[in-house]
């Protein structure tokens, strides 16, 4: 069965929150120490003075069948976070009672042989099939995915090197460009750029804001003709001529230009360990591919001999914002496509 990328982000999510991985993988989760500490648990009930307590004692059970403080660390990995920080005698008794109504559930579906009907098995067997696939890839890639790992991919990469240059600039969008070389007669002859840009803008977000503002940033964060333009200005200086994107016509004034410094290795090591965890996969799948012989056919059910062999890699990281930009796309930056 192919991995999916589904079970591909699956896996990546629960290496990066190592804390919250299912018990399987890195032992017994702690809903709270304090849980088993002060909720009374039948089956640790015998633990006193010359007794050893039960590391996994039985907090119900469901017609006869015990429902385990295991079953229970389980369970917690569903639940949103801020439920992970109600007090544990609050949090303890909603997921036992959670796990026992899936219990009963079960029992309920069984009575009526749901589980022998084709489709609801072909639905347990991806089900568990997926779960297999997670749990191997964690099993494989969690021993690589260290810390030690990241913090050299930064000290390499990031750590005392110089930044990208940063430009910090303001525009007024307009609709033509004879409206844009208007402007920048106006502004030549002393006119207020704020006052220009929240009149005639049409980019109304940045104009009624702070007057045109940009806020900082990379040539990479805005369009290619945007950028060529600002970064080939200096600071205080005003287009000579209207830059034209798919926009409309832009006047551009750069307020100033940085250096930026290297990242901190704090405001980064999420992204290099998604990295991390992007390439270990790519190469843990790589490596079972080659255990196997792969036939593919079109959807004619002809022999496809063309086909390219393996995935795509996984996609690179992604930068943060940029400072004071909002998250739709607005004049000046790249889309998406």
């Amino acid at each position: 069965m192919r991995l999916t990328s589904l079970a591909a982000s699956l896996a990546a999510a629960a290496l990066l929150a190592p804390a919250f991985v299912p018990t399987l993988l890195t032992g017994a989760l702690q809903i709270g120490t304090a849980s088993a500490q002060t909720v009374h648990h039948p089956g640790a009930a015998e633990a006193g003075p010359g007794k050893t307590a039960t590391p996994n004692p039985i907090v119900a059970t469901v017609n006869g069948d015990p429902v385990h403080l295991d079953d229970i660390r389980a369970a917690a990995q569903s639940l949103p976070d801020e439920m992970r920080q109600m007090p544990p005698n609050v949090l303890f008794p909603m997921i036992v009672n959670q796990v026992i109504d899936q219990k009963a559930l079960l029992i309920a579906a069984r009575h009526q042989g749901v589980q022998k009907e084709p489709q609801v098995q072909k639905t347990m067997q991806s089900a568990a099939d997926t779960a297999l696939q997670n749990i191997y890839l964690t099993r494989q890639v969690s021993p690589l995915v260290t810390d030690q790992a990241v913090r050299d991919v930064y000290d390499k990469t990031m750590a005392g090197k110089s930044g990208d240059k940063e430009v910090h600039a303001r525009h007024i969008l307009l609709g033509t460009e004879k409206q844009a070389e208007d402007v920048i007669k106006q502004l030549k002859g002393g006119a207020d750029f704020a006052k220009l840009a929240s009149t005639l803008s049409t980019d109304k977000a940045s104009a009624a804001q702070n007057g045109g503002d940009l806020g900082w940033f990379k040539q990479g964060d805005m369009l290619p003709e945007f950028s060529a333009a600002a970064f080939a200005m200096s600071k205080g200086q005003v287009s000579d001529k209207p830059v034209q994107t798919r926009y409309g016509w832009h006047v551009i004034q750069v307020l100033d230009t940085r250096t930026a410094s290297p990242p901190s290795f704090d405001s980064v090591k999420d992204q290099i360990r998604q990295k991390l965890i992007q390439q270990d996969v790519r190469h843990v799948v790589d490596q079972a591919l080659t255990g196997v012989k792969v036939v593919r056919f079109k959807p004619d059910g002809s022999r496809d001999t063309g086909a390219p062999g393996g995935m795509p890699g996984a996609g690179g990281m992604q930068g943060p914002n940029v400072p004071g930009q909002a998250p739709q796309a607005a004049p000046g930056t790249p889309s998406a496509d």
